[in-house]
């Protein structure tokens, strides 16, 4: 089994490349395509990763190719790792139309290659943001069944995390999802915390205890307040401001502590890549798995009395062959309505965007007057 990492010398596809070679996730006999920009300092870097990862991991590394032409690109899982990252200017607002408009010429362009000189069969993982457009862009050149974006399995995971850390338990023993749309738009669904090793009795008094009275009714201004006191307390205390984090409920500091890394000056390359690289092995293991991620809906989910026709981050069974069935089960009252109103924004941010391009693979542009 083949993997291709698209934007492999930036710092969340170097990240993804070498945990592929040091997690021994391919065998010797596979292939890890390395893919960069002929135009760009990419095309350079990309043989110098090739002779790193070999330098470091010969004994076990993979077949290492580097690609430098989206139309060379063959692998049986492609993650796309490519396009502008969001910024990490401590102040500054990510501009999603911005980042929305460089990123959709990049998905664009390897969705198109992909459909015309790919296998047929490739399974993509979306890593880029925007996730949700991403996801969409590849799922209409290649199918949707065949496209997933990572962005609600690291969400996920970070849930997890941040519930077992008030609990005083290790990941592993938490279950639970956290959907929609990546980053503030998020959803943590706690009517789907288990908590190995307790029954239901006792989960239920545990979440009580490390949620409290609060319902998702207020996760917007929760968000947002958070994001104002960390902006004051990292001017003069940065470790003061990590202190901060860790004194909220866990559902703000999922989203809170990935914006604070981002404000340090920091990157989450590393987490970002270990949610992928999960993905992938799903993917190469052969076994279905269930997992969250953004995927294009067919009107398999229905919210607040209306089906779904897009885009949004649910639980899916994932494996060899792409996602195959959503497993999004009964909402609390607050989940729902959340989920509903995620599922429209998202909906309304990805339509603008023109959904073909030209032959000679001019980018999506943005309808005029659309909100992305």
């Amino acid at each position: 089994m083949d993997v291709a990492v698209l934007g492999a010398t930036g710092d969340v596809g170097r990240q993804v490349c070498t945990q592929l070679v040091e997690r021994r996730v391919l065998p010797a006999t596979s292939r890890l395509q390395l893919v960069g920009r002929a135009d760009g300092r990419s095309s350079r870097a990309t043989y110098g990763l090739a002779a790193d990862l070999v330098d470091a991991y010969d004994e076990h590394a993979p077949l290492l190719d580097v690609a430098l032409d989206p139309a060379d690109v063959v692998a049986d899982v492609v993650v796309v790792a490519a396009g502008r990252t969001a910024g990490t200017e401590p102040g500054v607002p990510v501009d999603r139309r911005a980042l929305a408009a460089d990123n959709a010429r990049v998905f664009a362009t390897y969705a198109e290659a992909l459909a015309r000189h790919g296998s047929g069969r490739e399974v993509v993982v979306v890593v880029s943001n925007p996730v949700e457009l991403g996801v969409a862009i590849f799922a209409e050149a290649l199918g949707r069944h065949r496209v997933i974006g990572m962005g609600a399995w690291l969400d996920t995971l970070r849930f997890r995390r941040e519930v077992a850390a008030s609990i005083g338990v290790r990941r592993h023993r938490v279950g639970g999802f956290a959907v929609g749309q990546h980053g503030d738009d998020l959803v943590p669904l706690w009517s789907t915390v288990r908590i190995a090793g307790l029954d239901v009795a006792e989960r239920r008094a545990e979440v009580a205890r490390v949620r409290g009275a609060r319902t998702l009714a207020t996760y917007d201004e929760e968000i947002a307040a958070a994001k104002r006191a960390l902006a004051t307390a990292a001017v003069d205390d940065l470790a003061g401001a990590f202190r901060l984090v860790d004194s909220w409920p866990p559902d703000v500091r999922v989203a809170a502590r990935p914006w604070m890394t981002q404000q340090s000056g920091a990157k989450t390359a590393a987490g970002t890549a270990s949610a992928t690289i999960d993905l992938i092995d799903t993917v190469l293991d052969g076994r279905d798995t269930v997992v969250a991620g953004q995927v294009a809906l067919d009107r398999e989910v229905e919210l607040a009395g209306k089906p779904v026709e897009g885009v949004l981050g649910v639980p899916v069974v994932l494996g060899p062959e792409g996602w195959t069935q959503v497993l999004l089960p009964a909402l609390a009252d607050d989940e729902e309505r959340r989920l509903a109103a995620v599922a429209d924004r998202v909906s309304r941010s990805i339509e603008p965007w023109l959904t073909a391009t030209a032959g000679d693979g001019t980018a999506l542009v943005p309808v005029e007057g659309g909100v992305a």
